[in-house]
């Protein structure tokens, strides 16, 4: 049995203006044990391990540490504490090696400069301790995501935390990554460390931890022991509802015309490098092409070619018949294309404007919308109304800035926009990505309508599930080129895990044989 609590978090609430993100939560954690924080997007599972790292000041409640009351009142009080944080997007210098990464900040932070020989031996010495498979003189501008995410992980041993909090540590990593992160963190709890896990992935919460607070609308619902729950009853917790995990999906009848047609298509990456190298498919209206990978294979210049985003270098991109090669994203806009971007903070909205705003960010020129320079706000009231209702988008007010939205409520305003213009295609990004099962949920429904209605549909996800389930032919993306089609029929997640590493040879569903 864990050993008494660590920490203890009593009554803590946090406003935002008239926003309130967390309303009384009182969460505990055991020393030894991996707890789950889990909850729907905009739950308030961040706001709450912000407000334990000392990066926000809570409205009002107390936190205890080893059974004393505490003021955390900056992450280096939290840090001296002994509470250490890996947040989504990690913080770390790309240019500097991994040494020079680890010993930044510290108070003696010079010593280790003069003598790196020092900080080296101790980084090795903790990587040996728990498996970590980190080389102090590797520069993280060359590292995989996974073992940045290691590296983070090893700033907050280095200095001595006994708290570790995840912030949805598994969103960007590969199905091996994240078998190694659960292994480091079940070796961490083995040696008397204590793990706060922030997800909405029901699975991997089942796996990892011992057990789970959920959040719902600010608010903490139930603390579990996690092996006396299923996925179900988690679900109905975390969105108040039962949850269809995989949406049923009609069978495809009759394909339509061919909507995109992309032929011997080669894209530079960021170094010049040819990341794409003589893609070619189709896709006919009213079908769902999947494209699976590990992130970083040219996916996301696949994408950004055909939004004309980024220059082709060879070959040809067709939209209804018509060359849209290098065309401008407006005039691809024009062609009757719908773009859900992977980065929905950055490219996907406007973080200074409300909803409105963002919702004719497409159609600024659209007469539905404006007429002679002037924007009909009457129209678009009502709209953003609709959508906020249709979309369950929870904000404070039409104004609120996105953002101040979750992943979840920003990506609904996304697809929300995409959707409703009716495309001829429809080019989905990982448009799952960070959001819980509700969200996941709705957002499938969405996309088997505009299928349904008769849109050609690109979909590019890591989640293989989400791949399978949505798609009607599927390829693999691996080092710039696009594996065989699988037709339905050979479409499982042994054979998407086979193209994804190179083999050519896949097996039946009825496993009497090999194509």
């Amino acid at each position: 049995m864990p050993s008494p609590d660590i920490l203890r978090m009593e009554n803590i609430t946090k406003r935002f203006g008239n926003m309130l993100a967390n309303d009384g939560v009182s969460i505990d954690v055991r020393r030894g044990e991996i707890l789950a924080l889990l909850g729907e997007n905009g739950a308030g599972k961040s706001t709450l391990m912000n407000i334990l790292y000392g990066l926000y000041k809570p409205t009002a409640g107390s936190i205890y540490w080893k059974g004393s009351p505490v003021s955390i009142d900056s992450p280096l009080k939290a840090i001296e504490m002994g509470i250490g944080m890996v947040h989504q997007h990690f913080m770390l210098i790309p240019a500097l090696k991994t040494w020079e990464n680890v010993v930044l900040g510290l108070g003696d932070e010079q010593k280790y400069l003069l003598h790196p020989e020092i900080a080296k031996k101790k980084i090795l010495k903790i990587a040996a301790d728990y498996n970590l498979q980190i080389d102090p003189d590797a520069r993280i501008n060359t590292l995989s995501v996974g073992l940045q995410q290691q590296v983070e992980i090893l700033k907050v041993l280095y200095r001595g935390s006994k708290l570790l909090i995840l912030d949805e540590p598994t969103g960007v990593l590969t199905p091996p990554e994240k078998e190694k992160l659960f292994g480091t963190l079940k070796s961490l709890a083995q040696s008397d460390f204590s793990v706060i896990f922030i997800s909405h992935k029901l699975d991997e919460v089942m796996e990892i931890s011992d057990r789970v607070s959920v959040l719902c609308r600010g608010k903490n619902v139930a603390t579990v022991d996690t092996k006396d729950m299923s996925k179900e009853q988690l679900a109905r917790l975390m969105v108040g509802r039962d949850v269809v995990f995989t949406v049923e999906k009609t069978d495809l009848q009759q394909k339509g015309e061919t909507v995109l047609e992309i032929e011997n298509l080669c894209v530079n990456g960021e170094r010049l490098a040819s990341t794409l190298q003589k893609i070619s498919f189709q896709i006919r209206g009213g079908e769902i092409y999947g494209i699976a990978g590990v992130d970083g294979n040219g996916q996301s210049e696949l994408m950004e070619a055909i939004a004309g985003l980024r220059k082709v270098c060879e070959g040809t991109i067709r939209i209804d018949g018509k060359d849209a090669t290098n065309c401008p994203p407006a005039q691809v806009i024009r062609y009757r294309t719908a773009f859900i971007p992977e980065d929905r903070k950055q490219v996907g909205t406007v973080k200074s404007f409300g909803i409105e705003k963002n919702l004719i960010l497409r159609d600024v020129d659209n007469p539905r919308y404006t007429r002679h320079g002037l924007i009909n706000y009457k129209r678009l009231h009502d709209e953003a109304d609709e959508v906020i209702e249709e979309y369950d988008i929870r904000l404070l007010d039409r104004e609120s800035p996105m953002g101040l939205l979750s992943g979840g409520n920003l990506q609904k305003v996304i697809l929300a926009r995409e959707i409703r213009s009716n495309p001829r295609l429809l080019l989905a990004m990982h448009p799952t990505r960070g959001l819980d099962v509700g969200a996941i949920e709705f957002i499938h429904k969405k996309l088997l309508n505009a299928r349904d209605q008769g849109a050609a549909i690109l979909l590019i996800s890591s989640e293989l599930e989400e791949i399978m389930s949505l798609s009607d032919r599927v390829s693999v993306i691996c080092n710039g080129k696009i594996s065989r089609e699988l037709t339905a029929e050979d479409i499982t997640i042994e054979n998407i895990g086979l193209l994804m590493g190179g083999e050519e040879t896949l097996k039946r569903r009825e496993c009497h044989g090999q194509a």
